[in-house]
């Protein structure tokens, strides 16, 4: 039915498309150019299974299958239509299986089209409170599209008499039609047809200029994705670069500015963000929704003298980010907001000085004793005396270097953790040493607040100091050190197996060096620490080794594993106060005391501190304790 200008209808909708991609890619060259990615095997099987199949989308159910329905039903009919065009004599079968599959498809679309209203305009989740009237436009679009398209088959078999044996939801609509004079339906039929087709090439050609654009973007940037560890950063090249960090859009790069056009508003990430849920300033859906505006205003000729950082986002935005990375680990297209967070907060640091007072002293105190507490260097290797444990520098041949790190070294409470490790090695029979008043901090904490260059200044004398003593495997008690020397240190020349303490454990024990002997009967909640899980998929290890322990009973809280929620001390925030909604720290602790322990497990110094606080503050001290696994696993051994 179509008519001679048709196809040049096709090639106007295609071309108004096609000219509205090109604009909105000068949005994105506005920033910073940025390594291409290379086309290879693994990206093209994450745009098949997660753009395609909707991997990561299908991880939360209803939304997932609702996305899945309505996806379906707009890509298998252009891909059904493009078949039938090609110069083939199909079999008959085919033609009738094709018509069933489109039945089908297009009758879950509708079911898929019916659990979004009813998800965004009944239920109306809180990840979803930022509605548009274009999410409703959207909605109506694909629903008439899908709804006439069905009239129109309809009618066909109401008018031909033949075909709906192979479309079942056809033959509904055909039976509804068939009240109607044949005159009339002849009619209809053509004016539907008419009216579907508009609405078909009027979507395409609408593509760039509504939220259907996300349909292109966020399968390209799955496409486009980082590879490599989570929660890595760009180095700073302190010889050539004039200035550190991001405030003004056009010092992103580009692919952080297409990351702003392939956010789908889904909202994930701030249903998982443990400073959006305490009722802090930071929604990670915001800050990319709100970056995006300034994106296009600028890109209109407007925004005129205005930064990011200040005039679009917060400086408390910018500081409540704990970096757990359940932004990125929920996110169905792979965007994040860490990588721009920490631009922002190198700016802040290291080029115009505006950040948390709290977090000066911080730094002092690793420049001058490379600690964050501030406790001399010199005193760094008190916490092993009495435990006859070697100094790489007393000369002896080692199989691993312990990396209590400062927590293990300054914090009293964590002192214990790392007296258990030692404690668990020698019975072990392990060869291992210290570095004693030679180990330095890692610099996590004062990279994830910004300051880049002392970071770099840390990491490089452990490096030099490490490489002197030929060290080739550490042993680390803090995921936090764990991430950074086993990720960040090998572009300093630092190249080591590191592992952390759990994953050991859990290799003696199947190696039979470690004799659990004793038992304990007791019920234990693990905490899975972020930067443990999330940043280097240690989950299996701790519960391993916990279970190993006879008596223990292992429960779980509701959000575990991937779904962990942080303690409230990464990204810094182990440094600085929290006085804003409620405390992260208290809410963790809430959701492992709704499960009645007897212990909450951890496996972190900054979880453990949390924690300790969370009981105490909710007066459970007396029944409840907080331990390291370590711990747990010496008691099992005596």
């Amino acid at each position: 039915m179509l008519t001679i200008i048709d196809p040049l209808l096709v090639v106007i909708a295609l071309t108004i498309c096609t000219v509205g991609l090109v604009r909105r890619s000068k949005l994105w060259m506005i920033g910073r150019e940025n390594d291409a990615p290379e086309v290879s095997g693994p990206r093209l099987k994450d745009f098949i299974v997660n753009g395609i199949f909707h991997g990561r989308i299908l991880r939360d159910a209803y939304p997932g299958l609702m996305h899945l329905f309505i996806f379906g039903a707009c890509l298998i009919p252009i891909l059904v239509i493009l078949s039938v065009q090609v110069n083939i004599l199909w079999p008959e079968a085919f033609g009738s299986a094709a018509s069933f599959i489109l039945d089908i498809v297009g009758l879950l679309g509708l079911v898929g089209i019916a659990l979004a209203a009813y998800r965004r305009y009944i239920i109306k989740p809180d990840r979803l409170s930022d509605t548009r009237g274009e999410d409703a436009v959207a909605i109506i679009w694909v629903l008439a599209i899908i709804l006439i398209g069905f009239c129109i088959e309809g009618l066909r078999i109401s008018i031909t008499g033949t075909g709906g044996a192979s479309a079942p939801v056809g033959a509904v609509f055909s039976f509804i039609f068939s009240i109607l004079p044949q005159g009339l339906q002849v009619t209809l039929h053509s004016l539907l047809w008419r009216i579907h087709f508009f609405l078909v090439i009027g979507l395409v050609a609408a593509i760039p200029y509504t939220k259907f654009l996300h349909i292109i973007t966020s399968a390209v940037n799955i496409f486009l994705r980082k590879y490599g560890p989570p929660g890595t950063f760009p180095y700073i090249d302190f010889e050539t670069a004039e200035q550190y960090g991001c405030a003004n859009l056009e010092e992103f790069t580009r692919k952080q500015l297409f990351d702003l056009d392939a956010c789908t508003r889904c909202g994930r990430c701030q249903d998982n963000c443990p400073a959006h849920l305490s009722e802090k300033d930071l929604s990670p859906k915001k800050l990319l929704q709100d970056m995006k505006a300034h994106m296009e205003e600028k890109g209109a000729g407007g925004a005129e003298g205005k930064m990011v950082i200040g005039d679009v986002i917060e400086h408390e935005v910018i500081w409540d980010c704990t970096m757990c990375l359940n932004c990125t680990e929920h996110c169905p297209v792979y965007d994040t907001t860490v990588d721009k967070t920490i631009e922002m907060r190198r700016y802040l640091v290291m080029t115009d000085p505006n950040f948390p007072s709290e977090a000066q002293g911080v730094f002092r105190n690793m420049e001058n004793n490379s600690n964050p507490w501030g406790v001399g260097a010199h005193t760094r290797a008190e916490w092993a005396e009495g435990l006859d444990v070697k100094t790489c520098a007393d000369g002896e041949e080692f199989d691993i270097l312990l990396y209590p790190g400062c927590a293990g070294a300054f914090d009293d409470r964590f002192k214990k953790v790392a007296t258990a490790i030692v404690k668990i090695l020698q019975k072990a029979g392990i060869k291992f040493a210290i570095l004693g008043a030679e180990e330095g901090c890692c610099g996590d904490s004062a990279r994830r607040l910004g300051n880049e260059y002392l970071f770099e200044t840390l990491a490089q004398t452990n490096v030099a100091t490490m490489n002197n003593y030929n060290v080739k495997k550490i042993l680390t008690i803090c995921p936090h050190c764990l991430n950074t020397l086993r990720h960040e240190y090998p572009k300093y020349e630092g190249n080591y197996e590191v592992v952390h303490h759990t994953e050991y454990l859990q290799q003696l024990i199947q190696q039979g060096k470690i004799k659990l002997n004793g038992s304990a009967d007791m019920k234990v909640c693990y905490h899975d620490s972020c930067f443990l899980g999330r940043y280097n998929e240690v989950y299996k290890q701790p519960r391993n080794v916990l279970t190993a322990v006879k008596g223990i009973s292992l429960v779980e809280m509701d959000r575990n594993r991937t779904r962990s929620f942080c303690c409230g001390a990464g990204g810094g925030r182990m440094w600085l106060e929290e006085d804003k909604g409620k405390r992260i720290n208290e809410m963790r602790t809430d959701m492992a005391l709704e499960k009645n322990p007897d212990v909450i497990a951890t496996a972190c110094p900054y979880c453990m501190t949390m924690l300790d606080d969370g009981i105490k503050s909710r007066e459970k001290e007396e029944t409840v304790k907080s331990l390291d696994i370590a711990e747990i696993i010496l008691n099992a051994m005596e």
